[in-house]
């Protein structure tokens, strides 16, 4: 008998495409639970289980809602599916708490590879914290030399002491320091944090609270290591030079 490959759980209120990836995963050996709804799906998660695959436009509770819930106690990997593909959409999912994101339609092909890069990278995880004897909690902390965030409670502290950030200005970083290096334009910014149409006057608006970030994260705001601006493109939380 072939060997299983994980426990996987489809929360998606469309039939025919549940009923589609649950034949393909349970060709390839992976353990199959599924639900059309976050009600129904939310319950039958539990320490066993390895993936979430959720689709955001769920009835009632939304995938967005579903996902927050389910990093109210782990860290499985989640992989959203969705119809829609605007990038500003995948970094609303990332702010939820997801891992991945797959427009509709999508291959099989990519959904399998996107499924087994999520699970090689959440077996080397729990690896290091069962060696480490660290507790779940403690994933709840982004740290960056002497910068700390906190998810659990939305606190941010520099060297041991308090940063005081609006409630924009800590969702801005706690995305940033999520996603260390990766390059976030003002629009990507501004539609995920705001979750309203980028005009270019909005620009300016992301600018000052950029610039409220860094007077509370850097050591020199006027010249920024950890919030790098890159010019042409966006911003970006720096990591290469050791903070």
């Amino acid at each position: 008998m072939a060997q299983e490959q994980g426990k996987i759980l489809i929360i998606e209120d469309d039939p025919d495409i549940r009923t589609i990836i649950k034949q393909l995963l349970s060709g390839e050996n992976y353990q199959v639970s599924e639900a059309e709804s976050a009600e129904e799906g939310l319950p039958l998660l539990d320490e066993d289980t390895d993936l979430v695959i959720l689709d955001i436009m769920l009835p009632n509770m939304s995938g967005l809602s579903a996902c927050e819930k389910i990093r109210e106690t782990s860290n499985v990997p989640v992989l959203f599916l969705t119809a829609k593909s605007q990038e500003s959409d995948k970094l609303i999912g990332l702010m939820a708490g997801g891992d991945d994101y797959l427009p509709k339609p999508f291959s099989y092909a990519e959904l399998l590879g996107r499924i087994k890069a999520l699970l090689r990278r959440y077996r080397v995880y729990r690896g290091k914290e069962d060696s480490a004897g660290k507790e779940k909690a403690e994933s709840s902390h982004l740290r960056f030399g002497d910068l700390s965030l906190d998810t659990t409670f939305n606190h941010v502290e520099k060297g041991g002491e308090a940063c005081t950030l609006s409630d924009i200005e800590y969702r801005m970083l706690r995305l940033m320091m999520q996603h260390p290096n990766q390059i976030f334009s003002a629009q990507m910014l501004y539609e995920t944090i705001w979750n309203e149409p980028y005009f270019y006057t909005c620009s300016n608006t992301v600018m000052v609270h950029i610039r409220k970030i860094r007077k509370a994260v850097e050591d020199d705001p006027n010249n920024p290591k950890r919030i790098r601006t890159i010019w042409g493109k966006g911003y970006q939380f720096e990591t290469h030079s050791g903070n």
